[in-house]
């Protein structure tokens, strides 16, 4: 419980938290980075191909965390289920991980691509691009500590916004191509395995980010009902307009038009509607951004809050505003690491070498409901630090085709972790390092509260 006694307030129904969903995985990447696939699978059926199969991973995830979501409706999501079934040290890294680099880097690096588009669209000085960023950063931090409704209410218009401009690209690129702009240029031989495996790994980020959703699902209305509802409409969505964005990329630039493409959104509604398409779709790109941008600060703190809750974080965090009742002082830290990223530049190389952290935890989360299945965990009958309870939910969702569907996910994730550190392992060994640094500071934060390493929170 948080430890001024306010709870989280259940303000979000079934509508916010699949804008969440949506929000928390589209960002940049199915506008810029569907030319790396291209790159790697040169074909038009392993292209698009490759965005389905990711599809299918991304599907079995949210089934996934719909089913633990539905056992352990908390606040922390992943930091909860890893805490409670595989104890609290592969919690604390989940959490140290998301705050040191993956969040907050990932903060500063969106924010930065936001403010690029931003300065290009309104003519400002390449100076001044830092400075957009961080006062995005600023901006957002201060609408989520008004309140999670406020946040999410921010985050339902951009998400819409992002979904219409992906909806005239598909509308645009169906109706009015009629096959590439260029010639096709000869396909280069290669191994349908190996283009697969290659191209899979910026395939599987791009379809990350659903879990986010379920670090507020204390502050659903319903959360057994809705957020594994949401989490599945919500990839479902998303699966949807990734497979018909690449089916139109494909078919307006070709397959090596794609692939030597540098922003194969913008290279397709230019070619279609001229210099006009261009800047409605960059425009786009920096609202889908700032989108992305708000769901990763609106979520991330409940983790922050959480671990404070358990002790192994300032014990300010842990506190929930008694007005706005959020994690305001995890929002604070949060924001203030982020834009330190930015004032520094050091977040590209830091989100380099720790990437691979990303699908670690999510193979690991995958594990924990084998955990759950084993032990027969029935969940709680409440959730910590909100008001109300979640009894009274009936029909529990179940992930479907257990054991396989979890399988397959956690098959997934270690392969995109594998793949990535084979492609540089150097920086996996750095990114190891960093998170391995967290053992020391989850035991020196344990020492300090008085509780033995040993001890489950």
């Amino acid at each position: 419980m948080p430890e001024s006694g306010t709870g989280y307030a259940r303000r979000l129904g079934l509508f916010d938290a699949t804008m969440l969903v949506v929000g928390g995985i589209i960002g940049a990447g199915i506008f810029l980075n569907p030319a790396v696939v291209a790159q790697r699978a040169p074909t038009a059926g392993l292209t698009i191909g490759v965005w389905v199969l990711g599809g299918a991973v991304a599907l079995a995830g949210a089934f996934v965390f719909a089913e633990l979501a539905a056992l352990k409706p908390e606040a922390g999501g992943g930091y909860v289920y890893l805490r409670d079934a595989l104890g609290p040290l592969p919690g604390f890294l989940y959490g140290w991980t998301q705050l040191l680099v993956i969040n907050s880097g990932g903060i500063a690096a969106v924010a930065m691509t936001f403010a690029t588009y931003t300065a290009d669209l309104t003519g400002a000085s390449g100076p001044a691009t830092p400075m957009l960023a961080v006062g995005a950063i600023v901006a957002l931090s201060f609408v989520n500590l008004l309140g999670i409704k406020s946040g999410a209410i921010v985050q339902n218009v951009l998400t819409v916004l992002k979904l219409a401009a992906l909806g005239a690209l598909i509308f645009v690129g169906l109706l009015l191509s009629a096959g590439p702009l260029a010639p096709v240029a000869p396909v280069v031989p290669v191994a349908p395995v190996v283009a697969i495996g290659t191209a899979l790994i910026p395939v599987l980020f791009a379809y990350g980010g659903w879990q986010s959703t379920n670090f507020v699902a204390a502050e659903l209305k319903a959360p057994r009902r809705d957020l594994p509802r949401a989490l599945v409409i919500g990839v479902g969505i998303v699966v949807l307009v990734y497979v018909l964005a690449n089916i139109v990329y494909v078919r307006v630039l070709g397959v090596p038009g794609l692939a030597a493409s540098t922003a194969p959104a913008s290279d397709v509604m230019r070619g279609l509607l001229g210099p006009k398409g261009a800047t409605f779709i960059a425009l786009g790109i920096a609202v889908s951004t700032f989108g992305f941008l708000n769901l990763a600060i609106l979520s991330a703190p409940r983790v922050y809050q959480a671990m404070a809750a358990d002790g192994v974080f300032f014990g300010g965090a842990a506190r929930l505003s008694e007005r706005s009742r959020v994690p305001a002082v995890a929002i604070l830290i949060q924001g203030g690491w982020a834009a330190l990223l930015v004032a520094t530049k050091t977040y590209g190389q830091l989100l380099d070498y720790v990437v691979f952290g990303d699908w670690i935890f999510f193979a690991a989360v995958g594990v924990t409901l084998f955990v759950y299945r084993k032990t027969g965990a029935t969940g709680t009958t409440g959730t910590t630090g909100a008001t109300g309870t979640t009894g009274g939910e009936r029909g529990r969702f179940r992930c479907p085709g257990y054991p396989w569907v979890p399988g397959f996910f956690v098959v997934a994730g270690v392969f995109a972790v594998g793949a990535t550190v084979l492609s540089n392992p150097v920086n996996a060994l750095l990114g190891g390092g960093i998170i391995a640094l967290g053992i020391p500071v989850y035991l020196w934060w344990r020492r300090r509260a008085g509780v033995p390493a040993s001890t489950p929170s």
